[in-house]
C-alpha cells in the first residue's frame, strides 16, 4: 500500500485555490517528498503530516515552479528540526540548479547543522527497500533531465491457512520461516515446504508518478498495469498544439494513456489557471471514467488491484495523528 499527499496541484503559477507543485508519496515507515514548488513547506503543515522522516526528496525536474520551495524548506529542516541528513536526488541537469539555488543563492557560505546530499539518479531502480523498489525513468519535456518515478511493491505469495491448519502447522515462528522460502521440520517430524502453504505470486501495488511530459510513446511500459498513475494535465484537447509547443500534454491524452495500458486510476495534477476543473474532469472521464483532478491537500491511499481511495479530510487528520504518534515512539 501507497500513499500520496498533494501539497500544490496549479500548473506554472499558483492560483487562489492551487499552490506549486509539489506531493508526498508515503511507504511504510518511508517518506518521499515530491518536487517542491514555492510554499511547499507551509502545505505540509497544513496537511498534518509534519517535517519528520521527510528526508528523502524525488525532483522530476529543474523548472522553477517545481524546486523554488526547496531554499525554505531546507532552511527550516536546519535550524527547526532535528534532522541530520536531507537527500536530494534528480537528474544531474536537475541538481545542478539545484546545487546553484541553495549553495550559492540560498546558504552562501553558511554552515548549517545538516547533511545536504545532492544523489544524481540515472534511469532503473535506486532503492530496494524491504517491501518495494522505486525506479527512475526517464521523460521527455522541455530541455534535458526530466524523471519519472515508479514504486512498486513486491511480488508476494500469500499464506494459505487452511492448508497450514490441515498439515498441522503450530501458529508461531515456523510459518514466518515459510513465508520467507524456507522449509521447517514439524515437532511430529512433518517436512513442510513452501509450496505447501503458500499460493501463486501476486504483484504488489504500484503507483506512477509522472511530473511535466510532452511525449507518452516512451512511457508505456512504465505505466503499463499501474493500480494509479498520477500525471500532469496542463492543457486541454482543444489547446494540444499548444501543449504540444510547450512539451506538455492533454487531460484527453492523459487519460487515452491511462486507458490503453491498464491503469486503474488516473489522478491528474499540474492544472492550469485557465480552465476550470469541471472541465479538466469532464474531458478525462470520457475517455476514462475512472480519473480524479486532485486538489491541494488531498490525501489518497493505493492498493494492489484497487482505484486509488481518496480519504476524506476527518480520516486524513486521524491517520497523521496515528503516524506522528509512532513516529514519537520510536
Amino acid at each position: 500500500m501507497f500513499e500520496i499527499v498533494f501539497f500544490g496541484t496549479s500548473a506554472s503559477a499558483p492560483s487562489i485555490q492551487r499552490g506549486l507543485s509539489g506531493q508526498a508519496i508515503l511507504a511504510g515507515e518511508y517518506r518521499f517528498l515530491v518536487d517542491c514548488g514555492e510554499g511547499t513547506q507551509r502545505q505540509i503543515l497544513r496537511s498534518g503530516i509534519g517535517f519528520k522522516k521527510l528526508n528523502r526528496i524525488l525532483l522530476t525536474h529543474a523548472h522553477l515552479d517545481h524546486i523554488l520551495g526547496l531554499g525554505g524548506l531546507v532552511s527550516t529542516f536546519a535550524r527547526w528540526e532535528s534532522m541530520e541528513t536531507l537527500e536530494i536526488m534528480g537528474s544531474r541537469t536537475t541538481l545542478d540548479r539545484v546545487h546553484k539555488l541553495l549553495f550559492e543563492v540560498v546558504l552562501g557560505f553558511e554552515r548549517l547543522p545538516v547533511d545536504i546530499r545532492l544523489i544524481e539518479l540515472l534511469p532503473g531502480p535506486f532503492m530496494q527497500a524491504k517491501d518495494f523498489t522505486v525506479t527512475a525513468f526517464p521523460v521527455s519535456h522541455r530541455g534535458s533531465g526530466s524523471l519519472g518515478y515508479v514504486f512498486q511493491e513486491k511480488t508476494r505469495r500469500p499464506f494459505l491457512v487452511e492448508q497450514a491448519q490441515a498439515l498441522g502447522l503450530p501458529v508461531g515462528p515456523e510459518r514466518g520461516q515459510l513465508v520467507a522460502g524456507h522449509t521447517v521440520t514439524l515437532a511430529d517430524g512433518t517436512t513442510v515446504t513452501p509450496d505447501m502453504v503458500l499460493g501463486p505470486p501476486v504483484a504488489g501495488a504500484k503507483l506512477v508518478y509522472i511530473g511535466d511530459i510532452g511525449r507518452l510513446d516512451n512511457v508505456r511500459e512504465q505505466v503499463a498495469g499501474a493500480d494509479t498513475l498520477v500525471i500532469e494535465a496542463t492543457f486541454l484537447d482543444a489547446d494540444a498544439d499548444v501543449a504540444n509547443r510547450f512539451g506538455h500534454i492533454t487531460a484527453r491524452q492523459a487519460a487515452e494513456l491511462a486507458a490503453e495500458m491498464g491503469v486503474r486510476s488516473l489522478i491528474l495534477t499540474h492544472v492550469s489557471r485557465r480552465y476550470r476543473e469541471a472541465q479538466v474532469t469532464e474531458e478525462a472521464r470520457q475517455v476514462f471514467p475512472e480519473t480524479v483532478v486532485a486538489r491541494d491537500l488531498d490525501h489518497f491511499v493505493i492498493r494492489r488491484g484497487q482505484p486509488a481511495i481518496k480519504l476524506s479530510r476527518e480520516e486524513t487528520r486521524a491517520r497523521n495523528l496515528d503516524a506522528n504518534a509512532a513516529q514519537d515512539e520510536g
